[in-house]
């Protein structure tokens, strides 16, 4: 079994399908050594979950389940981009928006729910570089969004 693979499954870890996109885009673009992955939503088997804003209708804790949901997404993509995760050399960044209120600014910790999971799953090259974004909106109402830059072999 592939070393991510088995990381994956002795975290509990089981990836979805890549969503499909809504929109004019394409999921992923690889160039060169590059994977950009689109922006993922929390998005579950039932559809978009954790719809609303943080510091209204969102709790800290939800935000976080809704960013390790991106997480996962986009690790779903970036499967689907370059085949085998043990490819991956390197997590280079994330930017994570958050649909919040005016006065919340607490986005950091928000976005620590994908980058735990980046952490958790890659090691050392899950660290990462990265931005936390407060949002008017986002897509479909949902509470975060996450798109990431990974770097493979």
């Amino acid at each position: 079994m592939a070393k991510i693979e088995a990381r994956l499954k002795e975290l509990a870890i089981q990836l979805p399908a890549p969503p499909q996109p809504v929109a004019s885009y394409v999921p992923y673009v690889v160039s060169g050594k590059l994977v950009s992955i689109s922006g993922q939503i929390p998005l579950g088997p039932d559809g978009p979950t954790f719809l609303g804003k943080l510091g209204a209708e969102i709790s800290l804790e939800d935000g976080q389940a809704a960013a390790r949901l991106c997480a996962l997404n986009l690790l779903a993509q970036l499967k689907a981009a370059c085949g085998d995760l043990d490819r991956v050399t390197r997590c280079v960044k994330l930017t994570v928006f958050v649909n919040c209120a005016p006065d919340f600014t607490r986005q950091p910790e928000v976005a620590n729910g994908a980058s735990d999971v980046m952490a958790a799953v890659f090691g050392e090259a899950g660290k990462h570089s990265r931005s936390a974004v407060g949002a008017a909106s986002l897509p479909r109402g949902v509470s975060v969004e996450v798109d990431g830059l990974f770097e493979i072999a």
